[in-house]
């Protein structure tokens, strides 16, 4: 019998008092920190104009206010993340750019808007909301911590006119005769009553103001849309050119292996059944042998060509999918290896991903059988979800030495460029002694994850 406990809902007034106190700590914090970038920045742009027609040392003045605001500018980001608030996606500063040269490092800060809108944010907007907030937010605290402490600070509230009672004030608006009354519990009541007022509301003010920055941080210190389409566009590039490289190192390979394989023995069923011609009539019993020489080289020759044929879209993969050619490839590995396939079903992959996971797997079990010492080897198959997007996950685990690195003209790299030709990444963990674990993770479309993963 199975017993289920109630779960409380969760109270969404003590919720906010959980983050209060980092609101009021980012709030007061953010005064000084705004005087300082106000200060610094201000002065910077105050003395890269006064100079700029001295040899230009203004215009190199002006960007470093450009850079302190930078600065100034992601420490506010931070600290309002800190608070607990939604992440804030950053700007895309074109470091690379920059790193180009002296041209391009002009053309990525002063053609740069975010360096702009950050200064923007240091010396106007973000200072002068960050005063406002600290004023708000610093007058609540106190008239809540003055009000509930009334009783033991002091006596009575007074304005400096003896005539003049809080309490008598405040009951006197509802029309109550306090001429009776001790003045003084009545003063110290309603600045009881004030207090918790300011104090119970503490959490939705420090909200409200935290958010006021968080919106106003969001305006103008995050990426643009056209940030996330440059990354995008650079991204496709570089998989272009990964894919492209990719193609010729297979295709260089395929030259290399006809030229070593079924070339050189499709050379040598050609001399033999020559040489078979000629001893025909003269010498049958060797005509004989050469013919059957001539047959176990066209086997020959036939199988390597089937094997490489793979290398284009091996028909198993093809015909039952990724799970049974992998299996193929598992079963065939000199070094004993498993799969494991966690794949959602149906799961619809792209041929150009379906290729890719199966020569990615294929030439992995290949090197862990050359170069690893491994007893064993494992074959994992699983999609990763992101908030971005999901990813086939292709892992290769092996007992072995450890100590497998990317290297120039060698299977790794290979590997590496041909994950990177379909958009996906290389992740490679080998300490020396061993496990090595090999992670190729490659993008799929939106509409081929199904969440409901299911083991094949």
């Amino acid at each position: 019998m199975t017993t289920q406990t109630e779960v409380k809902p969760r109270n969404p007034y003590w919720q906010l008092w959980r983050s209060t106190p980092k609101e009021l700590l980012y709030l007061m914090l953010g005064f000084p920190i705004a005087m300082t970038g106000f200060g610094v920045a201000l002065s910077l742009v105050a003395t890269g104009l006064g100079t700029l027609a001295v040899f230009l040392i203004g215009l190199f003045v002006l960007i470093l206010a450009l850079y302190v605001s930078r600065g100034f500018g992601l420490v506010h980001v931070n600290l309002l993340e800190w608070t607990g608030r939604r992440r804030l996606e950053r700007p895309d500063w074109q470091d690379d750019r920059a790193a180009t040269g002296f041209g391009g490092w002009l053309s990525a800060v002063l053609g740069n808007a975010h360096y702009w809108l950050y200064l923007l944010h240091t010396t106007v907007l973000g200072f002068i909301l960050t005063i406002i907030t600290w004023a708000i937010s610093f007058v609540w605290l106190v008239v809540g911590l003055t009000g509930v402490s009334a009783w033991f600070i002091r006596n009575e509230i007074t304005t400096g006119d003896p005539g003049w009672s809080l309490g008598a004030w405040f009951f006197g608006l509802f029309g109550v005769n306090t001429t009776t009354w001790n003045l003084e519990v009545a003063d110290n009541i309603v600045a009881s009553i004030v207090g918790l007022i300011f104090i119970a509301t503490l959490p939705f003010v420090t909200r409200g103001l935290v958010m006021t920055q968080w919106w106003l941080a969001r305006g103008t210190l995050t990426a643009f849309r056209s940030d996330g389409l440059r990354r995008e566009v650079e991204s496709l590039e570089a998989s272009r050119g990964a894919a492209l490289s990719a193609e010729g190192h297979s295709l260089r390979r395929l030259e290399r292996d006809i030229h070593d394989g079924p070339q050189q023995r499709l050379v040598r069923l050609q001399m033999d059944l020559a040489a078979a011609e000629r001893q025909l009539d003269t010498n049958p019993e060797l005509a004989r042998k050469l013919l059957t020489e001539a047959q176990s080289q066209s086997s020959e020759a036939l199988e390597e060509l089937r094997a490489l044929s793979r290398g284009f879209a091996p028909p198993l993969l093809l015909d039952r999918g990724l799970v049974a050619a992998l299996e193929s490839v598992s079963s065939r590995a000199t070094v004993p290896t498993t799969l494991t396939a966690q794949l959602p079903e149906p799961l619809l992959l792209p041929s150009e991903i379906e290729r890719a996971s199966y020569f990615v797997v294929a030439e992995l079990v290949t090197n862990v059988a050359k170069h690893s010492q491994a007893t064993h080897a494992e074959v994992l198959l699983s999609v990763e979800s992101v908030p971005e997007r999901d990813w086939l996950s292709v892992r290769v685990i092996d007992d072995g030495r450890g100590g497998a690195e990317v290297a120039p003209d060698h299977g790794l790299a290979g590997i590496e460029e041909r994950v990177r030709g379909v958009g996906g990444r290389l992740e490679i963990d080998s300490p020396a002694g061993g496990p090595t674990v090999v992670t190729a993770l490659l993008p799929l479309p939106k509409q081929s994850a199904d969440r409901g993963a299911v083991a094949l």
